[in-house]
């Protein structure tokens, strides 16, 4: 499928295929995209387990059963959602080349595995949390792009704007905003923040996670309210949109977190002056 994208207001006009043939077989770019941010996100992990007092063995341990984890569950939790678009043709469940993964199904089941992996093995769980928060952000950021493949996550079309960055898609949607575009630029101003808090704030591990969470939640919470393909938790009396409740608790559970981990940390100090004394 080709898809054409314009940016009117800058005089952009681009041909976008979806996919592309090599012997007879269809390659998606979606999944070329995804796969690159994994690999990106896996070679910055690579770079700071041992910094962090932990093992590179049990860093691709983690990946090859999160991995598939957080596929399935980024599917399943799509599908759950927009269970009308699979119920007269549930195979469909099961094609995931074109898309229909959802980020938070895939940090949620990713991080539970991680954690049965890390209190099976004795790991500080903070620690590799710490690590795999910049990760999941260079992870979502790359893979933004891939909605913009496939011309999807965009914004409400009942809603256009006229932001000089406006986004047409001929024959879907016209004059909206480009809100796969405005996540990966907000993940990418993320990992930069989360670099410097580590360098310069960080107190106690765990931190930059919960950071993650305060930050992606913030900026998921303002995208989705743009999008107009949000997988809905209730549509009537008032439309609830799923990714918009999750952010909002990611938001409330990165900030106590921060706060709860301050105060201890605050406290350890303290006990170890008296000591000192």
């Amino acid at each position: 499928m080709v898809n054409q994208i314009l940016f009117p207001n800058l005089g952009i006009s681009l041909t976008v295929q979806e996919s592309f043939r090599v012997f007879g077989f269809s390659i998606y770019w979606y999944a070329i995209i995804i796969v690159a941010g994994m690999l990106l996100a896996v070679l910055y992990a690579v770079k700071m387990f041992p910094k962090k007092g932990l093992e590179q063995d049990d860093l691709f341990n983690m990946f090859l059963i999160a991995l598939p984890t957080a596929i399935i569950c980024a599917r399943a939790y799509y599908v759950i959602f927009s269970w009308n678009d699979y119920k007269n043709n549930l195979w469909q469940i099961f094609n995931i080349r074109g898309g229909g993964l959802a980020i938070y199904g895939g940090v949620i089941g990713a991080t539970a595995v991680v954690l049965l992996y890390c209190t099976r093995k004795k790991i500080s769980f903070a620690k590799v949390l710490d690590v795999l928060a910049v990760g999941l952000l260079i992870g979502q950021a790359v893979g933004r792009w891939g909605n913009f493949i496939n011309a999807e996550a965009f914004g409400d079309p009942n809603r256009p704007t006229h932001l000089p960055w406006a986004m047409t898609i001929l024959g879907v949607a016209e004059n909206v905003h480009p809100t796969f575009l405005y996540e990966s630029l907000w993940n990418a101003v993320g990992i930069l923040l989360l670099l410097l808090y580590q360098k310069k704030l960080q107190k106690a591990d765990g931190e930059l996670f919960l950071t993650y969470l305060a930050w992606y939640g913030l900026g998921r919470f303002w995208i989705e309210g743009l999008r107009e393909d949000s997988l809905m938790l209730i549509t009537a009396p008032i439309q609830i949109r799923v990714s918009q409740v999750l952010a909002g608790l990611s938001v409330l559970a990165g900030i106590i977190g921060i706060a709860v981990l301050r105060k201890k940390a605050i406290q350890k100090g303290a006990e170890h002056v008296a000591k000192g004394l």
